[in-house]
């Protein structure tokens, strides 16, 4: 099985398209991932509201311990304090929400960001070159079947006029030399449907 044509203007083209599809893939991922990290510049404000709360809720329970040891009113201290502590754990809770809200929204557009183009870019560049390569494929094996040359010439006589000006015409025409079997002219005529297909007799 052969990747490329042998011709080199197909071979270059081929290249080239190669290319230009792995560029683009390779650029839809650069882009992908630069749109995330812009994204998850908006989980900022949550990593800062976790931490404050964190801090405030940790500050207001060591005050509540602390107000607990004063003899009488130690409990009636503790409690307000607790509670001061416990919504500072609401604030950071509230902020660890917003990282995952962020993070799930940066996933999904890198994702999205990633699947379209290169599923665009796999539908409009893979179906030729495996088209290309399933007939090279059997272009080879039709020429190394009995009477495989016979039907290449023949195709190649059903193709564009401008590839047959390269054979030499005998008397009769082109047309009349393949139906009498005349061997140089299928071989000429098959060289035509080869090249035409990228491939070298």
């Amino acid at each position: 099985m052969r990747l490329y044509a042998q011709t080199p203007a197909r071979r270059n083209r081929q290249v080239i398209g190669d290319l230009i599809a792995v560029g683009l893939m390779a650029a839809a991922v650069w882009f992908a991932l630069a749109v995330r990290d812009a994204v998850m510049l908006l989980a900022e404000p949550g990593r800062r509201v976790e931490s404050s709360g964190d801090s405030l809720a940790g500050a207001l329970g060591e005050a509540g311990d602390a107000a607990s040891n004063v003899p009488l009113v130690g409990g009636l201290l503790k409690r307000p304090l607790q509670s001061a502590a416990d919504a500072g754990a609401g604030f950071a809770d509230a902020g660890q929400s917003l990282q995952d809200t962020v993070g799930q929204v940066a996933d999904l557009t890198t994702t999205a960001l990633i699947v379209v183009p290169v599923a665009v870019v796999l539908l409009l560049w893979l179906p030729p070159r495996l088209r290309w390569i399933r007939r090279s494929v059997t272009v080879r094996r039709l020429l190394d079947s009995p009477g495989g040359s016979d039907l290449l010439a023949l195709r190649a006589l059903n193709g564009p006029l401008g590839d047959l000006a390269a054979v030499a015409a005998p008397a009769g025409g082109l047309a009349d030399a393949w139906r009498r079997g005349d061997r140089q002219v299928i071989a000429d005529l098959c060289e035509v449907a080869l090249r035409r297909a990228g491939l070298r007799p």
